[in-house]
């Protein structure tokens, strides 16, 4: 199989409240390797930074894209989490022989692609993705803290906390909220369970 130029896929984002999701595909060289490549949950944010740099750097291609919160009401948030992927996979300046993805399901792309559950920490370039994928979409979120600071989504990236569900029930649920996610839903559909409300 030498020769054979695999990319690999991964999201980040599935499970929050708000903002998009967002999906990578990275090709590695194997001339240039990356030491310390692993599922980017594993690693600490300063860490997950350093590798990001360095997968920018030496990767024979990467691309990173992204769902709205439009697009995940509409389609749901499976269906946006693989349409981010193949946007990933369209951006790459070169193309693949092979695609492997995080997970059980697979985009609808004309590649062979495979998915492989766990991928994140059995494969280096799903890793790679799933930093690419991670380091982004936490910026995203510390920069929706800076502009939104009664959220505190800089601290919990908008995973469903009990501090994060006090706060829309506090404050409301704005633009950059998923309002087919059941937590955002019910402050929703019950206004008076706002403090002050």
């Amino acid at each position: 199989m030498a020769g054979v130029k695999v990319c690999g896929v991964d999201e980040a984002g599935r499970g929050p409240l708000c903002g998009s999701v967002v999906a990578a595909a990275v090709i590695l060289d194997p001339m240039c390797p990356i030491e310390g490549l692993a599922d980017s949950k594993k690693l600490g944010a300063r860490a997950r930074e350093r590798l990001a740099g360095l997968i920018r750097q030496r990767a024979l291609a990467w691309g990173v894209a992204e769902a709205t919160v439009e697009e995940i009401d509409r389609f749901n948030i499976l269906q946006a989490s693989l349409l981010a992927m193949q946007r990933a996979i369209a951006a790459l300046s070169i193309t693949p022989d092979e695609v492997w993805v995080d997970g059980n399901h697979c985009p609808d792309i004309t590649l062979p692609v495979w998915a492989i559950v766990g991928g994140d920490a059995l494969e280096p370039a799903i890793s790679a993705a799933s930093i690419l994928a991670k380091t982004v979409r936490d910026a995203q979120m510390i920069e929706l803290d800076r502009l939104h600071p009664q959220f505190g989504l800089a601290r919990h990236k908008g995973y469903p906390t009990a501090a994060h569900l006090e706060a829309i029930r506090r404050y409301g649920v704005t633009d950059f909220y998923r309002k087919s996610f059941a937590p955002v839903r019910q402050v929703l559909a019950n206004p008076l369970l706002c403090a002050g409300g």
